[in-house]
C-alpha cells in the first residue's frame, strides 16, 4: 500500500493505511512534505503533552498578499498559540464551555433537536446532514456567541473555506480562497462587535468584548480570531460527529438497534463513535526545540503530524478496534486531542452529540441508509459526509 493522504483510495477509508503504519512505521517520515507522522496511541498521548513541541510564530509580513488575511486570523486563534498568550486567550472563553455551563444548554439544545426531528419525521427520505448534524450545532454556537442565525449561509461558506485551509495541501488556491473568507469574517465581526460595544447582551461576543476593552486581556486582533475559530471550532466538528456517528451506527444494525433498546448507552455510544470514526484525524505541532524520542531525533523546527484517527484503532489500548461496541468501557480515545490544545468544546461536542443521536434512535427507530456509498468532503484532517441520504 503506498501512503497517500492526499490519495482517493485514502480519504475514502484511511484506517487500513494506519493500520499499516502503525505495524510497519510508527513513526514515519513522509518526504513530499518533510514531515513525520506518529500514529500509536502510546506516541500520540505521550507528545501531545509534552511542551517541547508547540506552535512555530507565523510572519504575516512574509505572508503571499493573497494570504495576508488568513495568515493574520491563524496567528489570533487558540489553536496555533503557545503560552503564555495562549493561557490567557483560553481563559477568557473557557467558562462558557465548562460541563456545568454547557450542561444548561440541555434544554435548549433538546428544542432544537426536537423541532428538526418533527421536520424530518413528515419525509420519507431526509438528508441526515443536511437536514439535523448541520443546523443543530450552527444553531447552538450561534446562540452562544450571539450571531445572527439568519447569517448561517455565509458561516458555512466561510467556514468551508477555512477548515480547508487547515488540511494537508499544497494547493494555493485553498489558500487563497480562505484568506477572502478570513477577510470577510473579520469585517462582519467588526460590525457585529461594534453592536456589542454599544448595547452588550449576555453572550459570549459581550464578554469578549468587555475583555477587550479592559485593555491588558484581549487586542482586538484576537477578539477577531476568537470569535471566528469559536464560530467555526463550534460546529465543523460537531457535524462530524452527528454525521459519522449515524452512518456507523446504520452500517451496523445489531449497535443501533442495541441503542434503542438500552437509551442509557448513549453517553459510552458517542464515546465509542469518536473513537470509532474520529471527526478530527490529525493534528500537528512543531520541535521547539532539538528533541529526542525513543531514539529518533526531532530537530528544532521539524513538523510532527499526530494521526488521532491511527491512535484511535490502536489494537495495543482498544480490543478489536475494529468493531463498534456502543458500550464500549474505559475508552481512552484521542478524538479530542490531548495537552494544553485539548479541545476546548468537548463537554459542548458529547452533550450534542448525545441529544442528537439519542433522540434520533428514540423517535426514528427505522431509519436506514438509502443511496450508494457515501461521500466524504475533500478533507483528510476533519473527517465528514457530504451527505448521508437515509429513509424512514
Amino acid at each position: 500500500m503506498e501512503f497517500d493522504p492526499r490519495s482517493p483510495a485514502f480519504r475514502a477509508n484511511p484506517y487500513p493505511f494506519y493500520d499499516m503504519l502503525r505495524a510497519f512505521a510508527p513513526i514515519f517520515y513522509w518526504q513530499p512534505w518533510g514531515m513525520w507522522f506518529l500514529t500509536t496511541h502510546e506516541d500520540c498521548h505521550a507528545l501531545l503533552r509534552d511542551d517541547r513541541f508547540g506552535h512555530l510564530p507565523l510572519s504575516v509580513a512574509a505572508a503571499p498578499p493573497s494570504q495576508r488575511a488568513l495568515w493574520q486570523m491563524q496567528t489570533n486563534w487558540l489553536l496555533t498559540m503557545n503560552p503564555p498568550d495562549h493561557t490567557r486567550l483560553r481563559g477568557l472563553v473557557q467558562k462558557a464551555f465548562t460541563p456545568r455551563a454547557v450542561a444548561q444548554l440541555r434544554a435548549t439544545i433538546q428544542r432544537l433537536t426536537d423541532a428538526l426531528i418533527d421536520r424530518m419525521a413528515e419525509k420519507e427520505q431526509v438528508d441526515v446532514i443536511a437536514d439535523l448534524a448541520y443546523p443543530l450545532p450552527v444553531a447552538v454556537i450561534c446562540e452562544m456567541l450571539g450571531v445572527p442565525l439568519a447569517d448561517q449561509g455565509l458561516f458555512h461558506a466561510w467556514s468551508a473555506a477555512l477548515v480547508r485551509s487547515l488540511d494537508l495541501t499544497d494547493e494555493p488556491a485553498v489558500y487563497n480562497r480562505a484568506s477572502v473568507a478570513a477577510a470577510e469574517m473579520t469585517a462582519y465581526f467588526d460590525a457585529l462587535l461594534a453592536e456589542r460595544r454599544a448595547q452588550p447582551q449576555t453572550d459570549i461576543l459581550s464578554a469578549l468584548v468587555a475583555a477587550e476593552e479592559a485593555g491588558d486581556r484581549l487586542t482586538t486582533e484576537e477578539l477577531f480570531g476568537t470569535c471566528a475559530l469559536l464560530l467555526v471550532a463550534g460546529h465543523e466538528t460537531t457535524v462530524n460527529l452527528i454525521g459519522n456517528g449515524t452512518l456507523a451506527l446504520l452500517r451496523h444494525p445489531d449497535q443501533w438497534q442495541r441503542l434503542r433498546d438500552e437509551p442509557g448507552l448513549i453517553a459510552s455510544a458517542v464515546e465509542e463513535l469518536l473513537r470509532y470514526d474520529s471527526p478530527v484525524q490529525l493534528t500537528s505541532r512543531a520541535a521547539l526545540t532539538d528533541v529526542t524520542y525513543k531514539g529518533q531525533r526531532f530537530p528544532r523546527g521539524t513538523f510532527v503530524t499526530f494521526l488521532l484517527g491511527a491512535a484511535n484503532h490502536d489494537p495495543a489500548v482498544f480490543a478489536d478496534p475494529a468493531r463498534l461496541d456502543v458500550g464500549r468501557a474505559n475508552n481512552r480515545h484521542l478524538a479530542f486531542g490531548g495537552g494544553i490544545h485539548y479541545c476546548l468544546g468537548a463537554p459542548l461536542a458529547r452533550l450534542e452529540g448525545e441529544i442528537a443521536l439519542g433522540t434520533l434512535a428514540r423517535r426514528l427507530p427505522t431509519l436506514a441508509l438509502a443511496g450508494g456509498p457515501p461521500v466524504y468532503r475533500d478533507n483528510v484532517a476533519l473527517r465528514g459526509l457530504e451527505a448521508l441520504p437515509a429513509k424512514l
